[in-house]
């Protein structure tokens, strides 16, 4: 149990006996109750994040002063996972049969990447014959898509995946699957230390997902599994981290069916040293042309509005085709922008380099693309940065300078990493005056997690007790909230378009108000706006865009009604 008691946060850490027979699964704070995206019964739409309706809760729970706060919500700004793989295996006539009468159930955890790799599971899933369902308590088989970014991540993962054990143990699930970033970097670990486990499947055999889980469930009828803890190898199918792209419009969305998650390029080269990333999820490598426009195109054709472009550095797309394709991310950006249906694109997992005149010039001028960049930074001391082994603070700060001279009405979002080792307080005050002056409208801060298999976790006599690192994140995030409070105010007046996310009754429980964003506000993470629709004279539906005066704010969300014709 070493494995897994070391991944587990301090205040979650049980003795082996209580990992094996009394984790409440049941239990409100559970990884299946509140932290996972899954099937909600209670979404007329099918697919949504639970953060998605939490976040309006709290909205709601402010406006009307309840004792409620808003939730801190985490952005995995790094984390990657899945680029898919060699065509599917074939299944066999017994194995359809079967598939057409199991159901199964996934936990998605970690960040927009890992949703597009459940989703794409989920659909091949469903092409064999499977049933989605939403409540693992009521799945023939749970899969556990994981992420392995931070430590808190892996902790939420293994959370997950014993929860998933002792629906198995209590006979009420016949299988469990661990797929995802702490599959393909731990598998022989988990396999090892969890029996429990009937599959850990890494990238370059998630194609393969149906037939290892009709093959699961087959030994299960067939009572051939006497003994979970044989050898690891008949449960472990990881393989290559560099993995082949394979089509990824064929899948069950989890989000709401007006935006999407669009990967355009899959792994790293560059050698930060406080990351992993790149050790288990391959060499950077941009999806091709023909696939990004097909995908997008299908897309829209199901009703999609909003893409979200995703990558571990999206704004490198394009880098890798060589001298004879001079196709960057400009000329993507112009391409998504001529599909019909496709109102905004956005740019999220921006790296602090590869913005050429071009790609400036698009985002500023194609009226489709979002004034919103998220570039995580992870810090602005020179000293730290050069620790890190990222661009310098003059290039990071000339790049911003220039993008928002050339940009009108643009919004930044970045994170920083607070208590990286041998960061000293002159140091962090040196990041927190950089964000008093730059006023980013969106960011985020963590503290420094150490990371297995990178050079900064090697730099033990410089590590900062985690009450310092913790203090300074919260000095940082403190300081945003009250940026991103005087943010909004300065929205109020002014006429900005708004996605119409979701309807909700209005405060005299007969008419509806809508829940939106603004094009300042990417999915799950920013801010949100209430929309009064008492005086609107026409059927606002959701996913519709409609332009909106904004009356008020309250903290960093706002407060807005439909301008009238």
């Amino acid at each position: 149990m070493a494995f897994i008691q070391a991944l587990l946060l301090p205040s979650q850490q049980l003795s082996p006996f209580k990992i094996k027979t009394n984790l409440a699964a049941s239990s409100s704070e559970s990884i299946f109750s509140s932290n996972a995206i899954f099937v909600s019964k209670n979404s007329p739409n099918g697919f949504f994040s639970s953060k998605f309706y939490e976040k309006n809760i709290a909205f709601y729970a402010k406006r009307h002063k309840a004792d409620l706060g808003q939730e801190q919500w985490r952005y995995l700004d790094n984390c990657i996972l899945n680029v898919k793989s060699p065509p599917t295996a074939a299944t066999s006539p017994e194995a359809t049969s079967l598939a057409s009468s199991k159901r199964i159930s996934l936990v998605a955890l970690g960040c927009p990447k890992n949703t597009v790799d459940a989703e794409v599971m989920l659909g091949d899933l469903m092409s064999h014959g499977y049933q989605v369902v939403d409540d693992p308590n009521e799945s023939d088989l749970v899969i556990v898509n994981t992420c392995a970014f931070v430590e808190e991540a892996k902790a939420e993962s293994i959370e997950a995946i014993l929860e998933a054990a002792m629906l198995k143990k209590s006979g009420r699930v016949k299988g469990v699957v661990v797929t995802g970033c702490l599959a393909q970097r731990y598998s022989s670990e988990l396999a090892l230390e969890m029996p429990e486990i009937d599959g850990v499947v890494g990238f370059a055999h998630y194609s393969e997902l149906p037939a290892t889980v009709s093959r699961i469930l087959q030994k299960t009828e067939q009572k051939r599994r006497k003994k979970a803890s044989t050898s690891e190898g008949d449960r472990v199918a990881v393989g290559a981290a560099t993995v082949p792209f394979r089509s990824e419009w064929d899948r069950k969305r989890l989000t709401p069916p007006h935006y999407a998650f669009l990967r355009v390029a899959e792994g790293c080269d560059h050698t930060c040293s406080f990351c992993a990333i790149p050790s288990f999820r391959g060499k950077f490598r941009s999806k091709p042309w023909e696939n990004i426009l097909d995908e997008a195109k299908r897309l829209a054709d199901s009703g999609v509005t909003e893409l979200n472009l995703i990558a571990e550095d999206t704004n490198q797309w394009g880098i890798d085709f060589g001298p004879s394709d001079k196709r960057r991310l400009a000329d993507l950006l112009e391409a998504l922008s001529a599909i019909d249906g496709i109102s905004w694109i956005r740019i999220l997992y921006a790296y602090p380099s590869y913005f050429s005149k071009e790609l400036i010039d698009a985002i500023a001028n194609l009226p489709k693309v979002a004034k919103y960049i998220d570039i995580p930074l992870q810090h602005i001391s020179d000293k730290v940065l050069k620790a890190m082994n990222r661009p310098s603070a003059k290039q990071t700060i000339d790049l911003l300078t220039k993008l928002r001279a050339q940009i009108p009405g643009l919004a930044l979002r970045t994170t920083f990493i607070s208590g990286f080792p041998g960061e000293t307080e002159k140091d962090h005050q040196t990041l927190v005056n950089f964000a008093k002056e730059f006023r980013f409208e969106r960011m985020g801060a963590f503290s420094y997690s150490e990371e297995d298999g990178t050079s900064a976790a090697l730099l033990k006599d410089l590590m900062l007790p985690m009450e310092v690192r913790e203090a300074r994140r919260d000095e940082l995030t403190a300081l945003q909230q009250q940026i991103s409070f005087d943010f909004a105010k300065a929205q109020v007046g002014k006429r900005l378009p708004v996605l119409i996310e979701r309807l909700v009754p209005s405060d005299d429980g007969v008419s509806l108000n809508a829940l939106g964003r603004t094009q300042y506000d990417a999915p799950d993470i920013d801010c949100v706006v209430d929309v009064a629709l008492s005086h609107v004279d026409h059927a606002v539906s959701v996913g519709d865009i409609v332009e909106c005066e904004i009356t008020g704010s309250l903290d960093a969300d706002l407060f807005a009604e439909p301008v009238r014709a």
